[in-house]
């Protein structure tokens, strides 16, 4: 059964890889720059501090009511 699909996965591969422009270069396709290390530090911690602190806010909530 397995090598009737073996043509199959080896054209999905080859046409993925050559899908995947632009050749190999980090970080092009992110939706945020990698140039600026404290930026992106200063983005890293609002997005998930933002998610980390969600529950305890939710507590501190809960108790003043």
């Amino acid at each position: 059964m397995l090598p009737r699909f073996s043509p199959v996965i080896r054209n999905l591969s080859t046409s993925l890889a050559r899908r995947s422009q632009p050749g190999g270069i980090p970080g092009v396709n992110l939706p945020f720059s990698l140039d600026n290390k404290f930026k992106l530090t200063a983005l890293f911690v609002v997005y998930f501090g933002s998610g980390m602190s969600v529950p305890f806010l939710m507590l501190r909530h809960s108790l003043t009511k």
